[in-house]
């Protein structure tokens, strides 16, 4: 790793720090960092859902950066094989039911079973979509035909859920809840959700990044190093299923962490996939926690939906950058 990327990475990690001392401090009638008086509180709701949603970007920034570099398309996102699609068709389904309805909304009295529903069901579509993905396009030898394919299974799964939707109106409020991306109901044993998720995938995404690099300089430079593309694709794409599914199922569909991050890191320093992995990955943790101390300080005691801000900001950020490509 170069010193700039170094420099970028101990930056990063020192702005998390602060922002995780934000997360806990702030609370529903404000910032307090009265740790000592507030320890149920601290420990109970704030800490899990701090570190929550720093695993939970640092995930989604994995995921963008081992999309963009399996596609060679700095558009690439997470949720570009059906994975968002599948996830929300879950959770609508299971909401259809009626029985997780409470759960969603948070209401008192609601087991913690029901919410292992929940985010069993919004795992279980993620995972789903991608494999309806990979099954449509065949295997993930032609990468433009699994983009087409992801394009298809998202539309067709969208539409599905509409019809859920239309048969049990009922589950539209908690659809829109899971839509907007939340951190709320972030706790303890989705911190190690989250956590063991990381930890298994990111070693396993630097693995690749040599072959990532490879892949930059075309297909058939690749081959000719000895890489087997098919093979290689189908393992990157179970990664980011991996990443993708874990943080939407805890998080729900938080919009543009995924895809910005790693655009974060490239406009600092130039870098290889083996520091760009690892640096968008913090980089997503560090855009989805400061969202969250955010949503959360600025019309308290409300909160506003987590996901709205990525996308503001995020779109934003976007329309800058390519504003000034197109005046370059």
């Amino acid at each position: 790793m170069s010193a700039g990327a170094r420099r970028l990475g101990a930056a990063m990690a020192l702005v998390c720090l602060l922002l995780v001392a934000a997360g806990l401090a702030a609370g529903s009638e404000g910032w307090s960092f009265a740790w000592a008086e507030e320890w149920v509180l601290v420990e109970g709701i704030r800490a899990p859902r701090t570190l929550g949603a720093l695993l939970a970007g640092a995930l989604l920034g994995l995921a963008g950066a081992l999309a963009q570099g399996l596609f060679r398309n700095p558009l690439a996102d997470p949720y570009l094989l059906g994975s968002a699609a599948g996830a929300g068709l879950g959770v609508v389904m299971v909401l259809a039911t009626g029985g997780l309805f409470g759960a969603t909304l948070g209401l008192a009295g609601v087991g913690w079973l029901l919410k292992l529903g929940l985010v069993g069901a919004a795992f279980a579509g993620a995972l789903g979509g991608v494999c309806l993905t990979l099954l449509l396009a065949r295997g993930a030898g032609q990468p433009l035909q699994l983009l087409l394919s992801g394009v298809v299974v998202g539309v067709l799964l969208g539409a599905l859920a509409d019809v859920v939707l239309l048969l049990s109106p009922e589950a539209l409020r908690g659809k829109q809840v899971f839509l907007l991306g939340t951190t709320g109901f972030l706790d303890w044993p989705s911190v190690l959700v989250l956590g063991g998720a990381l930890a298994l995938a990111l070693p396993l995404a630097m693995r690749f990044a040599r072959a990532l690099d490879a892949l930059v300089l075309g297909e058939a430079s690749a081959a000719s190093l000895g890489l087997v593309l098919p093979r290689l694709r189908l393992l990157l794409v179970a990664l980011m299923a991996l990443a993708t599914g874990t943080a939407v199922a805890q998080a729900g569909l938080v919009a543009f962490v995924g895809l910005v991050s790693p655009h974060l890191v490239r406009r600092c320093v130039v870098v290889t996939h083996g520091a760009l992995l690892a640096l968008s990955a913090l980089a997503g943790g560090m855009l989805l926690l400061a969202a969250d101390v955010l949503a959360r300080s600025l019309i308290a005691p409300q909160e506003l939906p987590v996901g709205v801000l990525t996308a503001v900001v995020g779109g934003m950020y976007l329309m800058v950058l390519l504003r000034r490509r197109a005046g370059a």
